[in-house]
C-alpha cells in the first residue's frame, strides 16, 4: 500500500458524493452531492467549496466547451448556467422509468458527454447507458444495468472501461472515438468481495486505472492489461464513490465519499464520511474532458 499523504480537501459530509471533475482552466474541483441534489465548487486555492442548488438527483456533471454545465439528473440530460442557475432540459431518454434516477458520467476525448442510470431502491437490472453528442443527440447504448457508474478510455482512445458495479468487474470494449460506437465487451478486472465494490474510476498517464471502492476504505490502481491490482490507498471512509485527478500538475488524485445509510455510531468512526479527499502522487492523471456541446 502506498505510504499516504492523504488530506481532507473538503469536509462536506455529502450524502453521496460523486463526479468529480477538474477544470483546468480555473483550477477548480466541482462535484456532485446526489442525494443532496447540489453541484459543489471547491477552489483549492481559496480553501472554499460553493454549493450549487438543483432540485434535482444530479448523478453526474461536465463543463460545455460554450460555457456552463451539462448534467444528467433524475431521468434526463440537462445544461446549467452556473451564474443564473438557470436550469434547461436537454434530453429525457424514453426509456427511463420514474423508478430509475441517472448516476455516475463523464465526457469522452471527443467531447460526447456519456452517463448512465440506476434504480433508486433495488437491485433490478433497468439502468441503461447513454451518449450525448455536441448536438445534444442522445444515443442509447446499453441496458440491463443495475448500477452505472465507472467510466474511462484508453490513452490510444481504443478501449472504453466501463463499471456496472454489482458485477464487481471493470469491462473493457471496443471504442471508435470517431462515431463513440462501442462493443465486443470483455472483463479487464475483477474485484474480490472483500474488497468492496467497485464504483468510479479514472485513468493515468501511464494507462493504469484508478478504482473507488464502496464499502472497501480504499481506492486501487490496476492494470488493466493484465487484471492485476498494482496498488491501493486508504480512506477514511468505508463509502468512497469516484475519483479524478486535478491540481497545477495533474498529479492529485481527488477522492468523493458518502456516508448515506451510515448509523450514528458508524458515523462517530468516519467523522468525514462524505467528505473529499486529496492525495498528492508520483504520476499524473487523464485530464476531465469537457463537453463540446
Amino acid at each position: 500500500m502506498t505510504e499516504s499523504n492523504l488530506k481532507l480537501a473538503v469536509d462536506a459530509k455529502a450524502q453521496l458524493g460523486e463526479g468529480p471533475c477538474w477544470d483546468a482552466k480555473n483550477g477548480l474541483l466541482y462535484w456532485v452531492d446526489i442525494m443532496g441534489k447540489n453541484i459543489h465548487v471547491h477552489n483549492p486555492e481559496m480553501d472554499t467549496n460553493e454549493i450549487i442548488p438543483v432540485g434535482m438527483h444530479v448523478g453526474s456533471m461536465a463543463l460545455r466547451q460554450s460555457g456552463g454545465i451539462v448534467m444528467a439528473a433524475d431521468q434526463g440530460f440537462y445544461s446549467l448556467a452556473p451564474a443564473s442557475r438557470r436550469v434547461e432540459l436537454l434530453h429525457a431518454p424514453s426509456e427511463e422509468l420514474p423508478t430509475n434516477r441517472f448516476n455516475d458520467g463523464k465526457c469522452d476525448p471527443s467531447g460526447r458527454f456519456w452517463a448512465g442510470s440506476m434504480p433508486f431502491e433495488g437491485g433490478a437490472p433497468t439502468g441503461h447507458l447513454y451518449c450525448m453528442e455536441a448536438d445534444f443527440k442522445v444515443r442509447h447504448m446499453r441496458d440491463g444495468i443495475r448500477c452505472s457508474n465507472g467510466l474511462a478510455w484508453s490513452l490510444d482512445q481504443s478501449t472504453m472501461y466501463y463499471i456496472d458495479t454489482p458485477t464487481r468487474e471493470v469491462a473493457a470494449f471496443r471504442y471508435d472515438a470517431g462515431t463513440g460506437d462501442i462493443e465486443s465487451p470483455k472483463v479487464a478486472i475483477s474485484v474480490p468481495k472483500e474488497e468492496g465494490s467497485p464504483d468510479g474510476m479514472t485513468i493515468d498517464e501511464e494507462g493504469m486505472l484508478w478504482i473507488a471502492h464502496w464499502g472497501g476504505y480504499k481506492v486501487s490502481r490496476w492494470n488493466p492489461e493484465t487484471g492485476k491490482k498494482l496498488d491501493e490507498i486508504a480512506v477514511p471512509a468505508a463509502q468512497v464513490t469516484s475519483c479524478a485527478f486535478g491540481g497545477k500538475n495533474r498529479n492529485e488524485l481527488y477522492i468523493t465519499s458518502a456516508r448515506i445509510g451510515l448509523d450514528e455510531d458508524t458515523l462517530q468512526k468516519q467523522p468525514h464520511a462524505g467528505g473529499v479527499f486529496k492525495i498528492e502522487l508520483n504520476v499524473r492523471g487523464q485530464e476531465s474532458f469537457v463537453f463540446q456541446g
